[in-house]
Parts: C-alpha cells; structure tokens; sequence
C-alpha cells in the first residue's frame, strides 16, 4: 500500500507557525540577557552550552503549549493538534534532558529560578485560553522578567558560583527590557494619530515610556557613581532614553508595525552590545 497519504500529516508537523514564535520581538527579551549573562561570567563552560540549549527549548515551548490550549479552548481547530503535540514532546526532551544535566552538575539553585517562570507561564496559559492574553502589557513586563533570570543564570553557570553580581546583571536586564515594552506601546497607540498632536499631548502620551528610559538612566549612572556598575554603563541606557525621547517627538503616525519592531529590534540589540562591551572592558 502506498504511504503517498501519510506525507502531508508528516509535513504538517513541520509548521514554522506551530516550531516557532509568532511574536518575534520575543527572541530579543531573551537573547539579550542571555548573552549579557555568558559574556559578564567571562568563560563559556560545557554547563554554559547545556544552559543555552535548556533556555532556548524551555523558550520555544510556549508556542506549541499555546496553541494547544487555543485547540482545546475552541479558539483553533483540531488539525494543529499533532503539531503542537509533536513540538510539545521535542522541546520538552531537550530541555528536560538539558537541565537535567546541569542539576546533575550541581547547579539545583536553577530550580529556584524555574518557579516564577513557571507561575508566569500558566498565567499566560490561563489568559490564552480566555482570549486575552493580546495587548498586556504588564504581563508582558512579567514574562520579560522571568526572561531576563537567563542573564545571572549565564553567570552563575559561568563562574561555577552564586555571586551577587547575577542579581544585579538581573535588575539591569529587566530595565531594559521593562522600559522597551513600555516604549513598543507607546509607538503602537501612536499609529492610531491622525495627525501630529501638540508638544503637551505628545509629551503626555510618552510619559510613561520616559519615566521609564529616565529612571534605567539615572539608576546606572547612580550605581557607577558607587562604583558598582563601570563608569560607562549608562551609555546603552543613554540609547534608549535619546530613542524614546525621538518617539516622543516624532509620532508613529501611520508607521507600520513591522517598522517599528525593525527598529526597537535594532535598538535592543545596539543596547546590548554596548552593554557587553563596556561590561567587558571593566
């Protein structure tokens, strides 16, 4: 008998919608502290690689566990299942297997860091199997909290010990990455504009956004002035703050989404470069 029938299930099961993130801009929330976290630690060990993989497939498994909850919530049909399921197993070996082998390695504080991103996570599932987990974005300054936990991580990993530096690589993460959803949001209420409002509205639509941007500013100039933090830590945090102010002043008036993810894509990753380069040359 002919297996012809059988090739689209198998080729089904390779949706890029169902293996990957429709929200790309995610990828960036946990890249950045990820590798802000491998590069602070100054080695990468074999428990680092194990770590990376871990991360990458715990990360990737929220798309498949999404869209089977929107299956079993109605909101997709049935024919995603085995996809989703399939991707479920995949991810869920491979990083199952990778943490494994890290708390066989001694590193079982990762454990600890496991149970916020747990807690958020079912909170997202919750959310999507009511229809609305779109347009949070305090949930969102959450997940990127729990993404940011990658950065000590990496550096605990890294240097073989708890250090209180990963706590403090942390919080530095977290503001970013806080300060840049509050920044996408404001970009994307502004699209809404039919024309260029005053400078007072302008200003009060960004004010959130700003007072985020300003207060990362003077927080790291304030810890580099304790000597906490290098001297020139605030520079990418200089970026964002001279962005936001731009976004403030010059609307995204009919700018396309995709625009503007392009260029907070952009941004984040001049930010994180910055961050490891001046970090590194301490």
């Amino acid at each position: 008998m002919s297996k012809r029938p059988d090739l689209p299930y198998w080729r089904s099961l390779f949706r890029l919608r169902t293996a990957l993130p429709s929200d790309h801009g995610s990828w960036v929330f946990l890249l950045s502290p990820l590798l802000i976290g491998l590069f602070a630690s100054g080695r990468l060990t074999a428990a680092s690689s194990l770590l990376i993989i871990g991360l990458l497939a715990a990360f990737l498994l929220r798309q498949p566990v999404s869209i089977a909850v929107k299956v079993y919530s109605g909101r997709r049909s049935h024919a995603e299942l085995p996809a989703a399921r399939f991707w479920i197993l995949v991810y869920s070996i491979i990083s199952l297997s990778a943490f494994t082998g890290l708390l066989l390695w001694g590193n079982t504080y990762l454990l600890y860091l496991a149970i916020p991103g747990l807690v958020v996570f079912a909170w997202h599932l919750w959310l999507v199997s009511r229809r609305q987990e779109r347009r949070k974005p305090g949930v969102e300054i959450l997940g990127s909290g729990v993404l940011a936990l990658s950065a000590p991580a990496a550096y605990w990993v890294g240097r073989g010990a708890l250090e209180p530096t990963g706590w403090l690589l942390f919080g530095l993460a977290w503001m970013q990455s806080a300060a840049s959803i509050v920044y996408a949001y404001l970009r994307l209420e502004q699209r809404e504009l039919k024309s260029l409002p005053a400078l007072p509205r302008r200003l009060q639509m960004a004010r959130r956004a700003l007072l985020y941007t300003s207060f990362n500013l003077l927080v790291t100039i304030g810890l580099a002035t304790f000597k906490q933090v290098p001297v020139f830590l605030f520079i990418p945090y200089a970026i964002q703050w001279i962005e936001s102010i731009y976004g403030a002043l010059r609307p995204a008036i009919g700018v396309k989404p995709t625009r503007i993810g392009l260029r907070q894509l952009a941004v984040s990753t001049l930010f994180t470069i910055c961050f490891i380069l001046i970090w590194s040359a301490n």
